[in-house]
């Protein structure tokens, strides 16, 4: 065969086509796109703050600030916590699994998480509430009485059971989808948060912490979240900015709520029937 220049070439085989299988592949190989680095990337540092806060519980067994875990509830800590690491690294794996393009194997393991979810609120409503009956010592913040912590707990888990609900909900919406699952977690991870004295020693006995409690740092750390999720993607996430908003909002009206009458008769009631 000759080529345009009158040199002669050899004929072509079947090695020089690719087979259409190949051409397909090819196409359909997936491009990481910086969003999906990002929540990978978020994923490892909550795993991180996660074990730094409860680095007791992990590491020696014990309780915060540095106690035995109280006997009467220590099978429900260990459930909880044990449910709420397998979490942690469920949703490590998630996003690892949308970064590598295993689109179908994050949606079965995505049918096991929400099982998961549900069985970490029923948990974690369970031991907010036995922990105000038992009374354990040093669990207590900002002088609240035991039903009044109770609010905490409770009312942060039903957070986490509302941002994952609507995760699941907008499934077929991946950009709602990551938002709502970022901030479940990042809801649950709040009292790993608390749990850091270096972190709650800085706001101590300031308007922040009048406003937010032992939240802040969290509500810190969804804007700071956000600040590096526009930086590496050049986008605004609106589902993101809007659910963190009512995330941050939701803290406030939880530390504000546990001092009324209204919650004390909510948790009344819990104690009387949980």
């Amino acid at each position: 065969m000759l080529d345009s220049c009158g040199f002669s070439q050899p004929p072509m085989t079947a090695s020089d086509h690719p087979h259409p299988m190949e051409r397909s592949q090819r196409r359909a190989a997936p491009s990481p796109r910086p969003a999906r680095y990002f929540h990978s990337v978020a994923a490892v540092a909550l795993i991180a703050l996660m074990v730094t806060g409860f680095q007791r519980f992990f590491f020696a067994g014990r309780a915060y600030p540095d106690r035995e875990l109280t006997p009467a509830i220590r099978t429900l800590i260990i459930l909880h916590g044990t449910a709420m690491s397998i979490w942690m690294l469920v949703f490590l794996a998630q996003s690892t699994l949308i970064l590598s393009g295993k689109k179908r194997l994050h949606m079965r393991i995505g049918t096991i998480a929400a099982f998961l979810a549900a069985a970490i609120v029923v948990l974690g409503l369970k031991l907010g509430v036995e922990a105000a009956r038992v009374k354990p010592p040093g669990t207590l913040v900002a002088g609240l009485d035991p039903k009044q912590f109770m609010a905490i707990p409770v009312i942060n888990v039903l957070l986490f059971a509302g941002f994952v609900t609507a995760g699941v909900l907008y499934r077929r919406r991946p950009a709602v989808h990551r938002a709502m699952m970022l901030l479940g977690t990042v809801a649950a991870l709040a009292a790993a948060m608390a749990r850091i004295d270096a972190l709650s020693d800085l706001y101590a006995g300031t308007v922040w912490e009048r406003i937010w409690g032992p939240y802040f740092m969290t509500v810190l750390l969804v804007v700071l979240l956000f600040g590096f999720k526009c930086l590496f993607t050049r986008s605004f996430d609106r589902a993101y900015a809007i659910g963190g908003v009512v995330l941050a909002l939701g803290f406030a009206a939880n530390v504000q709520l546990a001092t009324t009458s209204a919650w004390d008769s909510v948790a009344g009631a819990l104690l009387r029937w949980v």
